[in-house]
């Protein structure tokens, strides 16, 4: 125990101290490669004779069908070290999910960008970039992409496909109907210059020193295939000709099917830079990426990666079939609706034998398993919209949740009370936020709605202030990991006198209803997008962006239009915009982590979500052949360090 609140609490320092490093751009080495060939071989003394490649590829090359795996990869590729050992070449990786319906688990596990994060999320490394620069003002960044990069087909990637991605893409409102709010600073979206086939520049209206994490934290900005994609577009295609070919496949206009094309999991077609590439189309059981021939990294001993054939995720009904398959030792590795499936905890670790693999668990960074979002924005009863507004509502709300019950009965003890705020190891955390208003204290909660005014009827129900009961409907996606503990907290509002129920939907459905308005209260499965830093992506504690997991969508609009669409957000809400746009753009990090910071103090006064239980490990399938797999990792939304493309399956 000593031990883990030591190795917590030098993460933290490690976080704190390492800021600046973020930022630089002027070292390329991290404990998972080396930017370049070059740099790799000068600072092991090692050189790389010759690249090598899977069998299957050079039969290919063999058959004429694929040039030299040495005319494939560019100039300079990137150096992967991998975890346990060089890696053997081939096999099949098993995995399960509900269908092309959630890309999320394939985008995760292979997403690329400009550059990346450490595993730890201290710095950034070079990625498709292999290097960049920024102006002492924070308004200019220059990226240098490696020379030689390909798309899957062959074809080259330039500073064009990334042009036209913010171009064609983000700046054509039949695509993008709302600019990216990410790419825009005092109200101003940003400039793009190539400056020549392998370097482009970012020129902003004001100061962005998060730019360069930005990108990291999505894999952001890696551009599309232009060569592709021309043939979609009005701008490089007759329209005419593009509505016929919409008509024929079934879409009203252009911009419907060129969305539709842009999908790395149901368009073969699509050239891709990551590391597998899809081979079936929708309406398959298994979904098949293969290996990409042009992919771009390569091991310490010059193998180029990735080391397994094929990706194969199994469509399954629902989520308990996941776990079902994972427990048949059907699944080689995987965290996508493994990692936050506590509730079969006990199960999986009783068939580990049977089914041939290890549980890893992973240093979760979530902070609420399962997050209560009030809908501030909710237009269907301005009575039920003021009660959000009043903290002491949502205060009551709060304590009215048995969290020691719920951690027992829905988490196997793994998991402590929690607010909806940060964890210990990531920046901004603040132990009074994480403890605020989560003691169960149904009195205390009850004293504060007859304060409101909310007194009890004949039934016991509260009753609103214009007289009629005051009833709540919590709505979710049809998922475990949701509905467990939401049933938990029907039954403790109702004991403080709210007629609570419970309405679980298929993703969509919930979705749809979402983005009508239509939700009373909204909730996800975690508080995730804290790691390495919040203010990447705070749409959970900003209202800066548009979503069915986040609580402020209206807000978030007016925000993103400049006020011409959504609802203007009340003071409270509005001061997290101001200070959001300090903290991400600010090169003054004394000026960035006091913004930060009174985003922080703001909702530890105002619970303006609402957690329950928070710090459960991140599980992990693995089957015990399935190696290079990290033993220990951070894990958040955010894309994955562990360089999936070094996984090998040991023969």
């Amino acid at each position: 125990m000593f031990r883990r609140v030591i190795g917590i609490i030098l993460v933290g320092l490690v976080y704190l101290l390492s800021t600046s490093l973020v930022f630089a751009g002027d070292k390329y080495w991290d404990t998972g490669g080396w930017a370049t060939l070059t740099e790799y071989q000068k600072e092991t003394g090692k050189k790389i004779a010759r690249f090598k490649e899977a069998p299957m590829l050079a039969e290919l090359v063999k058959q004429g069908k694929l040039p030299p795996v040495d005319k494939r990869l560019p100039k300079q590729p990137k150096v992967i070290d991998v975890v346990e050992e060089i890696g053997q070449y081939g096999g099949d990786w098993h995995l399960a999910w509900l269908g092309v319906v959630e890309p999320w688990g394939f985008d995760r596990t292979t997403i690329e960008g400009l550059v990346q994060f450490n595993w730890n999320g201290t710095k950034l490394v070079p990625n498709l970039a292999y290097k960049w620069t920024m102006s002492k003002d924070g308004k200019v960044f220059t990226f240098y992409l490696r020379e030689g990069l390909k798309w899957s087909d062959g074809e080259p990637y330039t500073a064009d496909d990334i042009l036209f991605l913010i171009e064609d893409v983000y700046g054509n409102k039949d695509l993008t109907p709302v600019y990216p709010s990410w790419l825009v600073v005092k109200g101003k979206p940003v400039k793009v210059k190539k400056l020549n086939d392998y370097a482009i520049q970012f020129t902003f209206s004001g100061p962005y020193a998060t730019f360069p994490m930005k990108i990291a934290d999505w894999g952001a900005l890696d551009g599309l295939p232009k060569h592709y994609f021309k043939q979609f577009h009005p701008k490089y295609t007759p329209k005419e000709k593009l509505d016929e070919l919409a008509k024929k496949e079934g879409f009203a206009n252009w911009a419907q099917l060129f969305l539709s094309k842009n999908n790395l999991v149901t368009n073969p077609d699509q050239p891709t830079i990551k590391a597998w590439k899809v081979t079936t189309k929708p309406g398959v059981t298994n979904t098949i990426f293969e290996r990409n021939p042009y992919y771009w990294k390569v091991d310490p001993e010059g193998n180029q990666l990735p080391y397994i054939d094929r990706m194969i995720w199994t469509e399954v009904g629902d989520p308990e079939m996941v776990l079902m398959k994972a427990i048949a030792g059907e699944i080689d590795y995987q965290t996508w609706r493994i990692g936050t499936a506590w509730y079969k905890y006990q199960l999986l670790m009783a068939n580990r034998e049977k089914g041939g693999y290890r549980i890893l668990h992973y240093t979760h960074a979530d902070g609420a398993a399962c997050l209560i979002m009030p809908n501030y924005n909710y237009a269907e009863d301005p009575v039920l919209k003021k009660l959000f507004h009043d903290k002491r509502f949502r205060f009551a709300l709060s304590l009215a949740i048995n969290r020691e019950e719920m951690n027992e009965l829905v988490y196997d003890g793994l998991g402590q009370p929690w607010q909806a705020s940060f964890v210990p190891g990531v920046p901004y955390y603040d132990e009074e936020w994480s403890k605020a208003y989560v003691e169960y204290n149904p009195k205390k909660a009850e004293a504060l709605l007859d304060e409101m005014g909310l007194k009890k009827g004949p039934d016991g129900i509260r009753l609103r202030p214009d007289g009629k009961k005051l009833s709540l409907v919590i709505e979710c996606v049809a998922d475990p990991r949701r509905t467990k503990p939401l049933e938990l907290v029907v039954g403790y509002w109702r004991a403080i006198g709210i007629d609570a129920s419970l309405k679980s939907w298929e993703r969509s459905l919930y979705e749809q209803r979402d983005a009508a308005n239509l939700v009373q209260i909204k909730t996800w499965d975690n508080f995730d997008r804290q790691f390495p830093n919040f203010i990447l992506d705070p749409r959970r504690v900003v209202p800066y962006t548009i979503g069915s997991d986040v609580p402020f969508t209206e807000y978030a609009r007016w925000y993103a239009t400049g006020g011409k669409q959504g609802e203007k957000p009340p003071e409270e809400f509005r001061r997290l915009q101001e200070l959001w746009d300090i903290a991400r753009t600010t090169p003054d990090p004394k000026e960035r982590d006091r913004a930060a910071r009174e985003i922080v103090k703001l909702h530890k006064e105002n619970i303006f979500l609402i957690g329950t239980v928070a710090r459960m490990p991140y599980l992990v399938i693995a089957k015990n052949n399935f190696r290079n797999v990290p033993e220990k990792f951070i894990s958040d939304w955010m894309p994955r360090w562990d360089q999936p493309q070094q996984f090998f399956i040991k023969k």
